[in-house]
């Protein structure tokens, strides 16, 4: 995913894993020279979270 910062992006990621099983990420990844973030989460929305 893309966000305009570190916060959005593992606010996205937060909202995603309480909905769905995620595979989660520690870290963001900038381009230089271009604005914002980037997150690589991995979704199974077959399965059902943990409870």
């Amino acid at each position: 995913m893309a966000a305009a910062d570190d916060a959005t992006a593992f606010a996205i990621q937060q909202l995603l894993a309480e909905r769905c099983a995620t595979a989660r990420a520690d870290r963001t990844t900038r381009e230089p020279g271009e604005p914002g973030v980037r997150l690589r989460t991995f979704v199974d929305l077959r399965q059902q979270p943990d409870a």
